[in-house]
């Protein structure tokens, strides 16, 4: 099943394209064009889904993750939002001042949910006489 819309539009993909790396390959097969790739990167971020519900149409996910992974290390998408948000500034669109952060998807470990933890037998004897409990009062993890 082909995809009709596209998480990009044209517009969108002429500013960033520009900014990815070259398409040529340097041996063997030539890669995936970028934009499918790109596509896919953007479906997964807008859905929160893991790789590997990615939907057949955008491609093998390996093939997805191995380039966010390789563009990752070679700083490709630090650059690309560099220069995106220059652009953007040079543009006026950019107020510095505002800053947003989201918590609805910031997540808690299970154990900072703030339950209270038993302390262990040698602590509660500590505390009652005083003494350190032969740790060199130091609380054991």
């Amino acid at each position: 099943m082909a995809r009709s819309e596209r998480e990009l539009s044209d517009a969108q993909w002429a500013k960033l394209a520009p900014l990815l790396p070259p398409q040529r390959p340097r041996m063997g097969r030539p890669p995936k064009d970028h934009r499918p790739i790109v596509e896919a990167i953007v479906w997964l971020d807008r859905t929160g889904a893991p790789w590997r519900d990615l939907p057949a149409e955008y491609g093998p996910w390996e093939t997805v993750a191995s380039r966010f992974y390789r563009w990752r290390r070679r700083g490709v998408w630090d650059r690309v939002l560099a220069c995106l948000q220059a652009q953007a500034d040079a543009r006026g669109e950019l107020d510095w001042l505002l800053h947003f952060v989201d918590g609805s998807v910031v997540r808690a470990h299970q154990h900072a949910a703030g339950a209270r933890r038993q302390p262990a037998k040698g602590e509660v004897a500590a505390e009652s006489t005083g003494g350190t409990g032969g740790t060199g009062g130091c609380r054991r993890s």
